[in-house]
């Protein structure tokens, strides 16, 4: 492992923090942040399979 892969890990735990923080700010129950959070998993799933039907590797 060398030096900028270190950074980026470190970098993107940085960024969960800051987007965790930002969503218990919201001081949501649990079932509507799980709801959202399924929501937003299946919009990136989602295009995810979308982008690599039209554009296979």
């Amino acid at each position: 492992m060398n030096q900028f892969e270190i950074i980026g890990i470190v970098s993107v735990l940085g960024w969960l923090f800051l987007a965790g923080s930002a969503l218990a700010s919201y001081r949501l129950g649990w079932g509507q942040m799980a709801k959202m959070a399924l929501t937003w998993l299946a919009i990136f799933v989602g295009l995810t399979l979308l982008v690599g039907y039209f554009y296979p590797a």
